[in-house]
């Protein structure tokens, strides 16, 4: 069994003088936690597992460098977003609207509970798969396959018209759920959801 430390200020000095059992009690402790929370901004249970590990190893590389005011829960919940952030950023290349977003899901983290973030995604995950079925398959062709209004209109032989109802209509129920902060959480959800290849359009 891992040393138990009895606060944070122990743990975070025991890190700062070389202690391996401090570290081995970080891993323990957070290990599985973190790799949910990345798991829910990844959607990609290895690259899960690889952002949780890259923490730990810099924490570790750089631990002269703690501070021992701040909590150290939030501050490796803070580093798995920023590290996955880092690695969405090279993985593609980042448009001006992609970062607008990228900076804001950025605020959010470091002014929220690093609980919110995970809580808002799955809250509009639950909203999207409750909206309609009609409107939910086309608000996915759009927002998640990607296509145009008229190739979705096409492929499903109803009119632009009806396409676009059926989006506005989405974005109308999904701003009931999550408000001001939608367009960032949905950017993240799509951006994940892409990579998944379980997920299928009806969510």
């Amino acid at each position: 069994m891992s040393t138990k430390y009895s606060g944070n200020l122990e743990l975070i000095e025991a890190l700062k003088s070389g202690d391996s059992k401090a570290y081995t009690f970080l891993v323990d402790t957070y290990h599985h936690k973190l790799c949910i929370y990345a798991y829910s901004l990844s959607n990609d249970e290895k690259a899960a597992e690889d952002i949780v590990q890259n923490v730990f190893i810099r924490t570790w590389k750089k631990r002269n460098r703690l501070k021992t005011d701040f909590e150290i829960r939030s501050f490796l919940y803070k580093s798995v977003y920023n590290e996955f952030i880092d690695e969405y950023r090279k993985q593609k290349l980042v448009v001006p609207l992609e970062k607008k977003y990228i900076d804001a899901l950025t605020t959010m983290v470091e002014n929220e509970d690093e609980h919110a973030l995970e809580a808002k995604i799955k809250l509009v995950k639950r909203a999207i798969h409750n909206l309609p079925p009609k409107c939910r398959e086309i608000f996915m062709l759009s927002k998640h396959d990607g296509l145009t209004n008229l190739e979705i209109a096409e492929y499903k032989q109803v009119s632009i018209k009806s396409v676009e109802a059926h989006i506005t209509k989405a974005f109308s129920i999904l701003r009931q759920s999550i408000r001001e902060e939608m367009p960032q959480v949905l950017f993240l959800i799509f951006k994940s959801l892409k990579k998944d290849p379980h997920t299928s359009r009806s969510v």
